[in-house]
């Protein structure tokens, strides 16, 4: 059987990324005081598939300053560029591009067309992926960073790319060598954790999904199903749970009751947005929320509800 292909990165010989590394710690930390896009306090994060041009108009209206594409968009972005030439000042914001999936090049390349036209209102997230989807999986740290390598040799600027993380180290590498983190399926228990490993400055954008209702019970049956599967699967996120003090009964059969609860903020737009503040109070400086719905709901109403209760102004820039 042949050897899985390696991630396509870097033809430069491993010695001098090595050295490369070393310089890079010596650097001052760029910080995520130094971003040239503006986020706002609050963005919508969506599947890619479930993001249109007209929605990205409607959510700039409504005062969100960034829709993030989750999903693992392609390499190309064009969804990304899409969504841009529709708005005027909304930002854009990869949540995130898996790096097993789109080698640093490619996207890279991708970077700079959209920069070019939209300069200033475009993040670049990349993140690993998982070990349970990747046949070729290998040193998720080392893949990082030489992935990063790859990014600053095409001239992809620290300021304007984030990280997916999670765990104290990546949150570390994240701090050194992108704008900031962009963490996945947390609670404001995590984002508190996380910037006392960043410390002052990197940006810490964590998403936080949603659903806006008074019925505890419908809203654990949309939310316990868009958790259990995949994420209470992939240990990467289990891992991180545990670390949060959640027991294995709390992750057997779908979730318990409690941890739905603080994965999946619910109530009215009033509490539903309480709890998207709180990862604000915890340190976070901009809140990605999710919106979950019953099939074929059109979320905008919850989101024009949440808005409000956010007292976001609407059409202004973010």
């Amino acid at each position: 059987m042949c050897a899985p292909p390696r991630l396509a990165l870097s033809g430069r010989p491993r010695r001098y990324r090595l050295a490369d590394r070393q310089r890079n710690a010596r650097r001052p930390r760029r910080v995520g005081a130094d971003m040239t896009v503006e986020l706002g306090r609050i963005g919508v994060w969506r599947r890619r598939d479930q993001l249109t041009p007209r929605l990205a108009k409607e959510l700039e209206a409504l005062g969100y300053g960034a829709i993030w594409i989750g999903g693992s968009p392609p390499g190309d972005l064009f969804l990304a560029q899409e969504l841009l030439d529709a708005t005027t000042h909304l930002a854009v914001a990869t949540g995130i591009v898996n790096m097993w999936a789109t080698p640093a090049t490619e996207v890279a390349a991708s970077y700079h067309r959209i920069a070019a036209a939209h300069p200033g209102r475009f993040l670049l997230g990349v993140g690993i992926g998982h070990p349970e989807a990747t046949a070729e999986y290998r040193s998720p740290y080392d893949t990082i960073v030489d992935y990063l390598d790859v990014l600053d040799a095409e001239g992809v600027p620290v300021e304007d790319r984030v990280l997916a993380a999670l765990g104290p180290k990546v949150l570390a590498l994240a701090a050194e060598r992108t704008a900031g983190a962009h963490p996945y399926l947390t609670t404001p228990a995590h984002t508190r954790t996380a910037r006392e490993v960043l410390g002052d400055g990197p940006l810490l954008a964590p998403e936080q999904k949603v659903v806006v209702g008074t019925d505890p019970d419908a809203a654990r049956a949309l939310g316990r199903p868009a958790v259990d599967r995949p994420y209470l699967h992939l240990r990467n996120y289990t891992a991180n749970l545990r670390r949060l003090g959640w027991s294995e009964a709390d992750l057997a059969d779908g979730g318990s009751d409690a941890l739905i609860d603080a994965l999946v903020v619910h109530g009215d737009a009033a509490t539903v947005a309480a709890g998207l503040r709180a990862h604000l109070d915890a340190g976070a400086d901009h809140v990605c929320l999710q919106p979950l719905t019953a099939p074929n709901t059109d979320p905008l109403p919850d989101l024009q509800a949440l808005a409000t209760a956010l007292h976001l102004q609407p059409g202004a820039p973010r």
